[in-house]
């Protein structure tokens, strides 16, 4: 894999500084942080400007 890809939407930080988890999201592929996750969850329109079509994806209300 391409190192160049393999860096957390959010914080941009690589795979060597931390570990990333792979997402799959309207046929593409995205890395996430573990610091970083929680927002994809609970608070998705953060990431309006880094993931296509967050906008659209209803935040999680506490479990």
């Amino acid at each position: 894999m391409n190192d160049e890809l393999e860096r957390c939407l959010a914080c941009n930080r690589s795979s060597e500084e931390v570990p990333l988890v792979l997402i799959r999201h309207q046929g593409e592929n995205y890395w996430i942080c573990p610091q970083h996750f929680p927002i994809l969850i609970h608070k998705p329109g953060q990431l309006v400007d880094k993931l296509p079509g967050a906008r659209n994806l209803d935040a999680s209300e506490g479990h």
